[in-house]
């Protein structure tokens, strides 16, 4: 059953980045160039979304938008670290 968990919470992120992507140009007014979502896609999905959606909104990203940054990049790393400590012990 974590296995399953741990497959979801690595994919999902990715699958949502990937339909952003492909079905609007949030993620093209956001970044001007392909390798920042690239990039995204590989390392941080949650933040790239976070950040391209506060971008396309017209939020700030100074002081509530830079606390939801932090709760996202937390998100990301902590599901990086979850799988390399799955890994480790299984």
């Amino acid at each position: 059953m974590s296995g399953f968990l741990l497959v979801l919470f690595l994919t999902v992120p990715r699958i949502a980045l990937v339909l952003v992507y492909v079905n609007t140009y949030d993620l093209q007014r956001a970044y001007h160039a392909f390798s920042f979502p690239l990039a995204g896609f590989l390392f941080l999905p949650v933040t790239t979304m976070t950040y391209a959606w506060m971008i396309n909104t017209g939020q700030s990203v100074a002081g509530i938008g830079l606390v939801t940054l932090v709760v996202t990049v937390s998100i990301d790393l902590g599901t990086i670290f979850a799988t390399v400590f799955y890994r480790r012990w299984d």
